[in-house]
């Protein structure tokens, strides 16, 4: 596995972000499926799989009624209990190291998202060399500075959070021993607009708690995504499924792996672009400059005949003076004789 050194290394403003690809619960309960995800995201050009560590049990009560009954209309889960879903959603924790394994062979980073303690201490056992803290539990400053006492590069998603929550969850984490901290910008929408994105919030962020800051994105498509990097976000992330078709708790908001591989490439292409306030031509536009217009004689002149618009003209290319300068050769003389499609420079005239 990688370590956490290695991580951060991969991470900042210097380098092209880091992308994840989250699978979550799009192994739709099939461990062969999982493995086959971490390969796309392999093939893809992805820098690290990211799991999820929690049972139904760690995360809520078997119950079927009242608060624990998803009763939205709205929600895709409406009718099904949260115990059933996390139930269909959660990866069995004897499938992480499978899937570690195989992401270490590839070359990926593997991590997970622990939902508490118990998850924390699983995942210390396989050796992970970070921690991601999801947006819903970015509230609980226990298990924060549960894994910040781990001494592990920590990413925390920011869904919701007000910007008081994320300083408590910023202070708590440092206070606790974890010195590299990752924001997330996040909308917890499942599939979130874009409108809802807000991605003038990085730099600020970035400002606010001198830290990386990246997005964890659950809109559609990739266009989001490639936006935030060139607000100056080092980390994306995004849910991978082998086909939206397949269905699964996820699949609807999530990308294929063609998508993945576009994002990875246009990432990059949006980090390579920002670049430095610069004005004038670059080296590589240094010969275009031959295509501006200037000013050329379109006409033949001798010694002494007048400058006037039957001939002269702003053309292409742009070896004469700039037209700017075509109001104060009008009138002047012509101090040798040229030809028609010589370019006018001041020792042609008095």
């Amino acid at each position: 596995m990688k370590p956490a050194r290695a991580v951060m290394r991969m991470l900042g403003r210097d380098t092209s972000p880091l992308v994840i690809a989250e699978m979550s619960g799009n192994h739709n309960l099939s461990l062969d499926r999982a493995l086959q995800i971490v390969d796309a995201a392999a093939r893809a050009g992805a820098h690290a799989i990211k799991l999820q560590t929690y049972t139904a049990d760690t995360m809520t009560l078997d119950l079927q009624t009242g608060d624990f009954l998803i009763s939205d209309p709205s929600n895709p889960f409406a009718g099904q209990s949260l115990y059933t879903l996390y139930q269909k959603a959660s990866t069995p924790w004897e499938w992480h190291e499978p899937i570690f394994q195989r992401a270490r062979e590839l070359g990926l980073i593997a991590f997970s998202s622990p939902f508490d303690e118990t998850a924390v201490e699983f995942l210390e056992s396989l050796g992970a060399p970070c921690y991601k803290v999801a947006s819903f539990e970015i509230v609980d400053l226990p298990l924060i500075r549960r894994i910040a006492a781990t001494g592990k590069p920590m990413f925390i998603s920011t869904g919701m959070a007000s910007i008081a929550e994320i300083d408590d969850a910023v202070r708590a984490a440092r206070e606790a021993g974890c010195a590299e901290i990752v924001l997330l910008k996040c909308t917890s929408n499942y599939p979130a607009a874009p409108e809802d994105a807000h991605l003038a919030t990085i730099p600020h962020m970035r400002e606010a708690f001198g830290c990386d800051v990246g997005l964890s994105d659950h809109t559609l498509g990739i266009g989001v995504a490639v936006a935030a990097v060139a607000l100056g976000a080092t980390v994306i992330e995004k849910h991978l499924t082998l086909a939206r078709a397949d269905g699964g708790v996820d699949a609807t908001f999530s990308l294929e792996p063609h998508e993945l591989a576009a994002l990875v490439v246009e990432a990059e292409a949006a980090w390579h672009s920002i670049g430095c306030v610069a004005y004038g031509p670059t080296d590589t536009e240094t010969g275009a400059a031959a295509r501006r217009r200037s000013l050329y004689l379109s006409a033949d002149i001798d010694v002494g005949d007048v400058l006037t618009r039957d001939n002269v003209r702003a053309i292409r290319p742009g070896k004469g003076l700039p037209p700017k300068h075509l109001n104060t050769l009008l009138g002047m003389t012509a101090t040798r004789a040229a030809q028609r499609g010589t370019p006018v420079t001041w020792d042609l005239v008095k």
